[in-house]
């Protein structure tokens, strides 16, 4: 029983690197190197459970608004305030998904964010990437803040960690109304 787990492990941690060795190149990561893919693969392994919306909510994000302009969408973001600051690779403060299709959602990616408040010593930085900001918060009772995106389950053609993704949208009855 045991060398039956022990494959299916390694089955599953093979299958959340793939998608980081076999994506193409993006803008702002032409080489992501070695270093960056084994922090990133632990980001996949620590959210892989949140494309089960209901471990999402169990764990304490809630859904918020779906965000989507003329230069692409973020989608549905649902945000753990707890997590707010945390520059962890493992704990992103947001995820971001989009309609499956069937009624339900679909985890396209995750988001750090750190409220202007907490960044003392100037713009947050992950992964090597500088965070996007200062910017309002996105819904009543949100901090001013700085975010970072890492379109980790849809790739983006402008980047792993571009602020929006062409290939993301909201319907229109969800876009929130200026």
């Amino acid at each position: 029983m045991r060398p039956r787990l022990a494959k299916a492990v390694l089955a599953l941690t093979a299958s959340l690197c793939l998608p980081l060795t076999a994506a193409p190149a993006h803008a702002d990561a032409a080489d992501p190197g070695p270093a960056l893919q084994g922090r990133l693969a632990r980001t996949y392994a620590a959210t892989a459970k949140y494309s089960y919306l209901p471990n999402a909510l169990a764990d304490g994000y809630e859904a918020h608004m779906c965000l989507a302009r003329d230069q692409g969408g973020m989608g549905y973001h649902y945000f753990n305030e707890s997590l707010f600051g945390s520059l962890d690779p493992e704990k992103p403060a947001g995820l971001l998904y989009e309609d499956d299709g069937n009624g339900g959602r679909r985890l396209v990616g995750v988001e750090w964010v750190v409220p202007t408040a907490d960044a003392t010593g100037g713009r947050p930085q992950i992964f090597g990437q500088d965070f996007q900001g200062p910017m309002a918060g996105h819904y009543p009772g949100m901090p001013r803040h700085y975010d970072l995106h890492a379109w980790l389950y849809k790739p983006n053609r402008n980047g792993l960690f571009a602020q929006w993704n062409p290939d993301v949208t909201c319907p229109a009855s969800d876009m929130p109304h200026a």
